[in-house]
């Protein structure tokens, strides 16, 4: 991306009046700077986009996935190997190597079964990472939350590198030291961000190497054949107005002012979260997120939601028309842009999500009509139109996705949905710890899959549950280390009362999305545990406690939550905050709180970010996770006029002040953590009644210093 842009700031309201603070409402937000997408800035997140590039050395060298584990997972997939590279002779195909990441054509975190391509070639089920497969070799890409997971899931046939590490490269730098010149790499162009592809073909001309898009098929999805899950099916829902906050119309007719303000006729829009949020609909087409696999072409006079009809309901038709949007085949996308280009359109390009087939659709047909070079050549920001919305002939604007800012500065609506769910969640929790406490003092066996298994029957008591947010992660011991550490009941450990046992889970709501992580002891924990843990919760109080000049991005706030750790020289590889979604997904850009500068978006009242620090030896891992959303300060003064924001918290469950070594927190940190506890009990305890009542009542006790 072109980091040389500037880094102000332009608010829009539908009258183009101006403000320094998001109004309590809705308005889209427009940034003259690239969105940056989450790049791996929590224990659950990794960029939305197939990020081809990783920190790297001039030495490349990395240690194959066999010096960690002798035995693989058997001649399974060396057989897929063996097929698809099968496929590569082929006639139209013709390639010496394939990329296979881990999105689908939407560049969603997390996918539908049937997208899964990634782990069906390699056997690694981790939410992030790339595989790359030659005629003679197979490597995979994946950062720190998922080394050990990987070093598990991976056969001999396949090299893990450890992305992020000194001295691994890249899959460019791999690809150019592997394979002799000249050769070509293939790829799927829906599953790769326009921006991704043309890095990676830039980074792989270094070795004289050519990229080709395969348009007609996924050959992986040659060799799954008969045994690929099914595309999902499930009917489309209305978000009701209540939880939304703003009607469609309004959000449309917002939308189209920042066209006509950028100088566009048509943005394409592809993020499904964004598509969801916009039209005030939700899906069920992928676990955990309420989302529905469409496509939507907003233009100045019109919309096109481009999605399998057989998933709209009677209800949503008649929402969608009386919006004034037109159904179109979910596959027809491409004809559309192609119209769109003939047509004159002035399209709105998000490359940094719209996936490379569209873009280079819309490209390749604004070559074939007959406009002047001049405009063939026009690659702007923005365009000048006639009255009508159309120039002189068709021309890319090439900005972030107005949606995507819109979406996560939440309205009063959004905020209140989420702190209500927040609370029935807490209530939830309270009975799932009340409960887990007593079966362990009971000497009770349960495996990590049950215990888990036992959460999601509390929370499904709660009104308004739908799902988890995402597959809870219940790691006793060793499995707390793993970062994204998903039990499985063949290969799960029961939970150790004399070990750290680290929970981290949500729920997904009809009115809102939680996320939570507390990291507890059965037992008694060893005073190393302690002090680990004491410093991750002065990590976390420092940030909750962060004041801050308004247009501060997320990187500047990530030392605060890692200062304790780094006094003592440790420190923890993922980052420390993520955006959340309102009754979407749970992981959700474009800020984010991390120690990787590249993404500038500053934080802005209403937005929600996670705060969760944490901190991993071999035999255990801790992390502690509240949400938060940003809020406005009344500071005594406003140095150079501008305004000081805060956080003010959503969640409210006890942390175990058993792990804390009291005598390293200061007296104002102990006096936050008691004024939590008394928040926590105040707020849940009327929701709750008999043990659980009684284990919050335990759990919420004022601590003293001594």
């Amino acid at each position: 991306m072109d980091s040389s842009l500037s880094a102000s700031t332009t608010m829009l309201t539908c009258s183009s009046k101006v403000h320094h603070y998001p109004p309590r409402s809705f308005r889209f937000l427009s940034f003259s700077l690239p969105i940056f997408r989450k790049l791996g800035i929590c224990p659950k997140f990794l960029s939305k986009s197939p990020n081809l590039t990783v920190r790297s050395s001039s030495s490349i060298t990395a240690k194959p996935s066999w010096e960690f584990q002798k035995k693989g997972r058997g001649q399974e997939q060396d057989n897929k190997l063996r097929a698809l590279r099968e496929i590569f002779t082929r006639p139209g195909v013709n390639v010496d190597a394939y990329i296979i990441p881990s999105q689908d054509a939407h560049q969603s975190e997390f996918i539908a079964e049937c997208y899964m391509r990634r782990a069906y070639i390699s056997g690694f089920t981790g939410s992030a990472g790339t595989a790359v497969v030659t005629k003679d070799k197979a490597a995979l890409w994946t950062d720190g939350r998922y080394f050990l997971q990987a070093e598990k899931q991976l056969n001999s046939s396949w090299d893990l590198m450890r992305a992020g590490n000194m001295g691994v490269p890249t899959p460019s730098q791999w690809l150019n030291t592997v394979l002799a010149p000249g050769c070509r790499i293939g790829i799927d162009p829906f599953l790769f961000s326009s921006d991704a592809a043309k890095e990676f073909k830039e980074d792989i001309s270094k070795g004289n190497h050519e990229l080709v898009f395969l348009y007609d098929f996924n050959l992986v999805d040659k060799i799954w054949k008969e045994l690929r899950p099914n595309p999902p099916k499930e009917p489309i829902r209305l978000h009701d107005l209540k939880y939304a906050g703003v009607n469609v119309s309004s959000k449309l007719s917002c939308l189209r002012s920042e066209l006509r303000n950028a100088g566009a006729s048509a943005i394409v829009i592809s993020m499904l979260d964004e598509i969801a949020w916009l039209l005030n609909l939700r899906g069920n087409d992928i676990r955990h997120s309420p989302v529905m696999y469409a496509y939507l072409v907003v233009e100045i006079d019109g919309a096109k939601l481009f999605v399998d009809d057989t998933k709209v309901t009677p209800d949503v038709m008649e929402h969608l028309t009386n919006a004034g949007i037109e159904l179109r085949a979910y596959e027809s996308i491409l004809s559309e842009i192609e119209s769109l280009a003939a047509q004159g359109a002035n399209l709105w390009l998000d490359t940094s999500s719209v996936n490379a087939a569209i873009v280079n659709a819309y490209e390749s047909a604004c070559n074939k009509y007959p406009w002047d070079s001049a405009t063939k050549s026009r690659r702007k920001r923005t365009a000048n139109l006639d009255s009508n919305g159309q120039s002189g002939g068709p021309c890319a604007v090439y900005r972030s996705s107005p949606v995507s800012l819109s979406k996560a500065v939440k309205n009063d609506a959004e905020l209140e949905g989420m702190r209500n769910c927040h609370l029935r969640d807490a209530a939830a929790l309270a009975q799932f710890w009340a409960w887990l406490e007593d079966e362990i003092q009971r000497d009770v066996v349960l495996t990590e899959v049950e215990v888990a298994d036992r959460l999601l029957e509390f929370r499904s008591h709660q009104d308004g549950f739908l799902d988890t947010s995402f597959d809870t992660i219940s790691g006793s011991g060793a499995n707390g280390a793993i970062i994204h550490y998903k039990p499985e009941s063949d290969s799960c450990s029961t939970v150790d009362g004399k070990k750290l046992f680290l929970l981290d889970s949500g729920g997904q709501y009809i009115d809102g999305t939680t996320d939570i992580t507390r990291t507890v002891h059965f037992g008694e924990p060893s005073a190393r545990e302690r002090e680990c843990f004491t410093r991750v919760l002065q990590g976390h109080i420092a940030l909750d406690q962060a004041v801050f000049p308004e247009n501060t991005p997320g990187f500047v706030l990530d030392a605060f939550a890692r200062s304790s750790l780094w006094k003592v020289g440790l420190d923890y590889r993922h980052g420390t905050g993520h955006g959340v979604g309102a009754a979407l997904n749970v992981h959700e850009g474009p800020h984010s709180i991390s120690f990787r500068f590249g993404n500038i978006t500053p934080l802005l009242t209403g937005m929600i970010v996670s705060n969760e620090p944490g901190y991993y030896e071999d035999h255990f891992g801790i992390r502690i996770e509240n949400l938060l959303y940003v809020k406005e300060e009344d500071t005594p003064n406003r140095f150079g006029g501008i305004g000081y924001l805060g956080f003010e918290k959503l969640t409210f469950v006890p942390i175990q002040t058993k792990l804390v070594d009291i005598s390293l927190l200061s007296v104002a940190e102990v006096e936050w953590l008691n004024s939590y506890h008394l928040q926590v009990w105040e707020k849940v305890s009327p929701l709750l009644d008999g043990s659980a009542r009684q284990w919050l009542w335990n759990n919420t006790q004022p601590i003293t210093k001594l």
